[in-house]
């Protein structure tokens, strides 16, 4: 498995270099230029920056001279183009950086560039993490938190199936236990160097999940008017994730047992046997067994799921439970929500942590995670109170009746900062140093936030905030220095 690395700074145009570096990084920031690597470096606070080979050596020298001079040390490695250029890969680490690798086939070569790194460093506090999050180093590679026994029993399960050669795998488990967590390290374990295609059963149609699925063939239906390759073909010998199987119509659940069966499978309207080589996943917040029992799902086809179930604890359990306050001080320490709060909050309150332990938690480590990231944004001391643990959002929402800012469900921070940031994006034709200036915050920062809140071009700006705007400076035409 790979060394997995919290956060990669990733200064390249190159697909390739973005997708190897995806594979050691749990948060990926993809900068344009050395100035934009820089202010999201001060942001951040990256474990790693990665530059393609479009900087020189001297560019880097510079570079690394400017982190220095604003107190940032991390390590660079640069991604060549598979050319054999040793003598620039000299001039490179000459220069400062902690590593050249050559070319992107390999990722072997980049894991051991990292490993070195790691252990050149001495970093007692990343070890001291992982010692107080994770129960062993295979668990802090796939960022499975906890020590209960429950994640230890799930741990286990996850190491023994994806030691196996067992295909398909079923995970159970209630909305937001992290069904497509277990998944994911099932498929690091077994072929981490392989695709990794996630599918959600209930949010197609029938004819459409078919389609994505399988493929179709040109002309096998009105509108098919070239060939497509579906997700079980492209998946080829990694991992497909289907998740929610239960929410898959009937008709479907017996062509997928086929498919399982038989190893092979033909794209609609297709006439070509085609081999599935792909691990099979599948996932359901659901009692199959009752579902079977209601002839909801198909019998044959839940008896050749169900081989060796990976089933994942709801996070009220007794088994569980212990499990919360290391969730939490985990995401609070590794949060991006607000990139200007980062480090300044330190810890969460004894008080704090009970109310969190005390809650029935229906949403699971979903939920769990959404309240301390509301938590980071309504905190405005060095440590999460009470006060800023909102369990529920409608309680809050009365409470706040009578509060001069007015009522968070329809004009909360979080949905403000979105619209004002939309907002300038668009005035600027989305020049993100211009929307930056305008709105007063760093490149960086306006970088995370445009991640954090998903903003897109021509993303749509809800009346509410079209109405409020007339109060801010940014309804005006703006020039920006």
């Amino acid at each position: 498995t790979w060394m997995i690395l919290s956060r990669i700074v990733v200064t390249s145009k190159e697909t390739k270099v973005q997708q190897i570096s995806r594979r050691f990084g749990q948060e990926i920031f993809v900068a344009d230029d050395m100035a934009e690597t820089l202010d999201i470096a001060k942001t951040v606070n990256p474990d790693l920056i990665i530059f393609d080979d479009q900087v020189s050596p001297v560019q880097i020298r510079q570079f690394i001279d400017a982190a220095n001079t604003n107190s940032i040390n991390v390590p660079v490695i640069i991604i060549g183009n598979g050319k054999n250029e040793n003598q620039l890969s000299v001039e490179f680490i000459k220069n400062g950086a902690s590593d050249y690798i050559n070319g992107t086939q390999n990722c072997d070569s980049l894991e051991q560039a990292i490993n070195k790194i790691k252990n050149n460093s001495g970093n007692s506090n990343n070890e001291q993490d992982q010692d107080v999050f994770f129960a062993d180093d295979i668990a802090a590679s796939i960022s499975m938190v906890g020590k209960s026994k429950a994640t230890l029993k799930t741990l286990k399960m996850i190491k023994l199936v994806a030691a196996s050669q067992c295909n398909p795998v079923l995970v159970t488990g209630e909305t937001g236990t992290g069904k497509e967590v277990a998944a994911k390290a099932i498929h690091t374990f077994r072929h981490p160097d392989k695709p990794f295609i996630a599918i959600n059963c209930a949010a197609l149609t029938a004819n459409l999940l078919e389609s994505e699925l399988f493929g179709h063939a040109k002309g096998s239906f009105t509108g098919a008017d070239r060939e497509k390759t579906g997700f079980l073909e492209l998946a080829e010998s990694g991992t497909l994730f289907l998740d929610e199987i239960s929410e898959m119509p009937l008709d479907l659940q017996a062509k997928l047992l086929r498919v399982l069966q038989e190893k092979t499978f033909r794209k609609v309207g297709g006439t070509k046997l085609i081999k599935c080589r792909a691990t099979i996943i599948a996932s359901s917040n659901r009692n199959l067994k009752k579902e079977v029992q209601q002839k909801h799902f198909r019998r044959d086809l839940y008896y050749r799921l169900n081989i060796c179930p990976i089933t994942l604890a709801p996070l009220r359990s007794q088994h569980k439970n212990e499990d919360i306050p290391l969730l939490a001080k985990y995401f609070l320490e590794n949060s991006s929500i607000c990139p200007q709060k980062k480090g300044k909050i330190k810890s969460i309150t004894k008080l704090a942590l009970e109310v969190l332990q005390n809650h029935d938690w229906p949403g699971n480590v979903r939920e769990l995670y959404n309240i301390i990231e509301r938590a980071i944004l309504l905190e405005t001391t060095d440590k999460i109170g009470m006060s800023s643990i909102i369990i529920d959002m409608d309680q809050y929402d009365e409470q706040a009746e009578s509060n001069p800012l007015g009522h968070l469900k329809d004009f909360s921070l979080s949905n403000a900062e979105r619209e004002l940031i939309s907002r300038a994006l668009q005035k600027t034709c989305w020049q993100k140093t211009q929307a930056a200036a305008l709105l007063g915050i760093t490149r960086a920062t306006l970088y995370a936030k445009v991640k954090q809140y998903n903003i897109e071009k021509g993303s749509y700006i809800p009346k509410l905030m079209e109405n409020k705007a007339q109060d801010l400076s940014l309804c005006e035409p703006v020039t920006v220095p």
